[in-house]
């Protein structure tokens, strides 16, 4: 069973920065699209960004410009660089990696916490 394990997340202030990133255990059949989600409290669980294993990437519009993804496919680990943070930043962030083959399935990490906070 896949096993993904996120880390890099914690306390910054306004306008700093941190680096997510997440290695998978499995193998990451292509085609397959990994990426990260964040649900604040209080709030539903929202796409921050993903990215296939060709390179093709989708932003939110709330971190566009001020976040990017990436991914290595050799090493099964995504990463996450958030610049400009701000304190609607603050959520649990969650990897995922979504796969058709062997056959469809999604899986998730446990989640790290980023705070953004003065």
């Amino acid at each position: 069973q896949m096993r993904l394990v996120e880390s890099g997340g914690g306390l910054v202030q306004p306008g700093g920065s941190l680096r997510l990133s997440c290695a998978a255990s499995g193998t990451i059949f292509r085609p397959s699209v990994m990426g990260w989600y964040r649900q604040a409290p209080g709030k539903q669980r929202e796409l921050v960004a993903d990215i296939s294993n060709g390179g093709s990437t989708n932003y939110a519009d709330s971190v566009k410009g001020r976040f990017t993804i990436s991914r290595d496919n050799a090493k099964n680990t995504v990463w996450l660089q958030m610049n400009s943070l701000q304190p609607e930043d603050t959520a649990v962030y969650y990897c995922n990696v979504h796969l058709i083959f062997p056959r469809m399935s999604e899986h998730w990490g446990q989640g790290t916490q980023v705070t953004v906070s003065s």
